[in-house]
């Protein structure tokens, strides 16, 4: 086990990150090549709008960690938080929750991404990311080692889940990210609320989020002529693509 995975650290102290965003199939070769075209500190890959399977998610994450490059995965779904345990057991080192507008999808997410006694998460898998077959680790050494790297966020779309940003933001979630489409739709189905823009959405969460160590990130790409300005909200943890 390594002890230079500190994107976790990274995150929590504000530190801009950005994340390589490449399908889940590219190959070795192809995540090679991506990776050369700029400096990233980690792996996005999306399992809500895309097809996968166990074994592709399993191999990929064993190309990444081959790189040295840590692996967040989009859940498929808000309520497959209680899968979230078991993707982590395939090699990932995060999850990306989306469409969140409950506490209890949170509580969920924070207890199936930490072992005890911080949360839930059953001990197995031989395809961990920091575990060797050949050499075991200690099973409580590991499991700290584990929960102070381990990278959750949460995605806020809707204006529910923009009014709730503070309580949603629970010990355990290290950013809030932003679906800037999905938010659209709910401004406009809700012509009344009094946030009119994403932008003003995304403001609005980043004041709700002062002085709680959680930070912001945007859940779509962007490149570096938009930064500036997310920079300028307070916003932290990006997505590329090559």
């Amino acid at each position: 086990m390594s002890s230079a995975d500190t994107l976790k650290q990274r995150i929590r102290g504000g530190e801009v990150v950005v994340s390589l965003r490449i399908p889940l199939t590219s190959a070795r070769d192809d995540v090679v090549r991506a990776l050369d075209q700029g400096e990233y500190d980690f792996i996005y890959v999306d399992g809500q709008h895309t097809a996968f399977s166990d074994e592709q998610l399993v191999t990929f994450c064993s190309i990444a960690d081959e790189l040295g490059m840590p692996v967040q995965f989009r859940i498929p779904h808000t309520r497959q938080t209680y899968l979230i345990g078991r993707f982590l057991d395939m090699g990932l080192s995060g999850n990306l929750v989306p469409e969140v507008v409950e506490e209890t999808t949170v509580d969920e997410a924070v207890e199936q991404s930490y072992y005890p006694q911080v949360g839930r998460r059953s001990w197995g898998g031989t395809s961990r990311r920091g575990f060797t077959v050949d050499d075991p680790p200690d099973r409580l050494e590991y499991a700290s080692w584990w929960n102070e790297r381990v990278v959750l966020g949460i995605q806020l779309e809707s204006v529910v889940g923009v009014t709730r940003a503070r309580t949603l933001a629970k010990p355990g979630v290290d950013y809030v990210a932003f679906g800037p489409n999905d938010l659209l739709f709910s401004l406009e189905g809700h012509p009344r609320f009094p946030l009119r823009t994403v932008d003003e959405c995304m403001e609005n969460v980043a004041e709700q989020l002062t002085d709680t160590g959680v930070r912001l990130g945007m859940a779509v790409i962007t490149d570096s002529d938009e930064r500036a300005k997310y920079l300028g909200m307070g916003i932290t943890v990006f997505q590329e693509t090559p």
